[in-house]
């Protein structure tokens, strides 16, 4: 599984942050990875340099196998909770197109 990170002009993504990112991404599509061929992230902060409430923004987009890709957005306060929320959400959107094409197949 193939892990792209894509942020906008106001958002510097080092390395370690990077590493970060793929680590809990990795973490929470454990049982699905399998399914996925690539993840696409994109990370944008709406208030640009202003203070703001939940103006971090994390976009995830999944390329499955024979599937047509998936995407959730999160936002949240920090980066690391954007990051996180939209891996969670990503996971149970994923398990469930999978469980319905099984079901489906049955």
């Amino acid at each position: 599984m193939q892990i792209q990170i894509n942020a906008d002009h106001n958002i510097k993504v080092h390395e370690a942050f990077a590493a970060q990112i793929r680590g809990a991404v990795e973490s929470a599509l454990t049982r699905v990875s399998n399914h996925i061929t690539r993840i696409e992230i994109h990370l944008s902060d709406e208030n640009g340099n202003k203070e703001g409430h939940n103006d971090k923004r994390c976009l995830m987009e999944a390329r499955m196998e024979g599937r047509q890709p998936v995407a959730v957005t999160h936002n949240a306060d920090i980066f690391d909770k954007a990051v996180d929320g939209a891996a969670d959400k990503l996971a149970r959107l994923i398990e469930n197109v999978i469980g319905r094409q099984q079901s489906m197949s049955k």
